[in-house]
């Protein structure tokens, strides 16, 4: 398993019972995780002293309680910084797991000893992006959201990348795949982090199962001669480490690279255990 265990603003504390208690900062949150199916004793005193807590309906989706926690604040990782603020469905705007990968990814460029042109698709809220440009990457960053790339650029400019070697996109990332083969563009670098289920700008519908591997292959064609690398990020059930593995090996193979995929997963500071948080696959040559 890939871990994220640099983190000093973020920690899981613990987890039971559907539900994992987190430090954001100074901040406690408690949010649901349907991977915590155990029921172990709630003894850490964060449980009792959250600041906010997320209560899922038995409907679906569910609702934010506050207990003393302000609107917008922000966590470092490294160099960068976040601004976070809880919103729809449990988020906050980051996925701490993910550090894993920005580590992975951040060293290769720094050591590519070339210009690296990077393209981050389903971008969010920026992390992979600001990552990759903080270790001298141009980054095209792309996402359906006109207000989570808003939120990119905020962290941007937090983060002292106000004026790197980014592009903000706001569009279906599979348009604009399809759009940058016909212009003839290339990237040494492709990231993606798929949902599971979503809507285009135009209310175009993603679903994963079926669109995943005919957008690999067309992100097979945006690669440069020399691709540096290429990471998938899988938060879907189905799409399991092994599954990623084949994928990715099936399509770029013509590269001669290596490929390999796992579980990504956040230390469980209370008791030493892992927190498994989805799944990767990187191909790197």
């Amino acid at each position: 398993m890939w871990i994220a265990n640099n983190w000093k603003d973020y920690e899981v504390i613990d987890c039971s019972k559907g539900e994992k208690l987190e430090r954001w900062g100074k901040y406690l949150l408690v949010r649901p995780d349907p991977q915590v199916i155990w029921d172990t004793p709630k003894t850490e005193k964060g449980w009792r002293k959250m600041n906010g807590h997320y209560h899922r309906s038995a409907k679906g989706g569910g609702e934010w309680e506050f207990f003393d926690l302000p609107e917008q604040w922000h966590i470092h990782y490294g160099s960068l910084t976040f601004n976070l603020k809880p919103f729809s469905f449990k988020h906050t705007g980051l996925f701490p797991e993910q550090a894993a990968n920005w580590d992975w990814f951040s060293e290769k460029i720094k050591k590519a000893g070339r210009p690296v042109k990077v393209l981050n698709l389903f971008a969010y809220t920026g992390g992979a992006t600001l990552a990759a440009a903080a270790a001298g990457a141009s980054v095209t960053h792309v996402d359906a959201s006109k207000g989570m790339v808003t939120w990119a650029k905020e962290n941007a400019v937090s983060s002292g990348l106000k004026d790197a070697p980014i592009r903000w996109i706001v569009d279906d990332c599979v348009k604009f795949v399809e759009r940058e083969i016909r212009r003839g563009n290339h990237y040494d670098a492709i990231i993606m982090d798929p949902p599971s289920y979503g809507r285009g700008p135009k209310g175009e519908i993603w679903k994963i199962e079926d669109a995943i591997y005919p957008l690999v292959q067309l992100c097979g064609q945006l690669l440069s001669d020399d691709p540096l690398f290429f990471l998938i990020n899988s938060y879907t059930t189905g799409l399991q480490p092994a599954v990623l593995s084949y994928m990715m090996n099936t399509v770029l193979k013509k590269y001669h690279g290596t490929v390999a995929a796992d579980e990504i997963g956040l230390p469980v500071s209370s008791n030493g255990l892992v927190l498994p948080c989805g799944a990767s696959g990187r191909f790197e040559r």
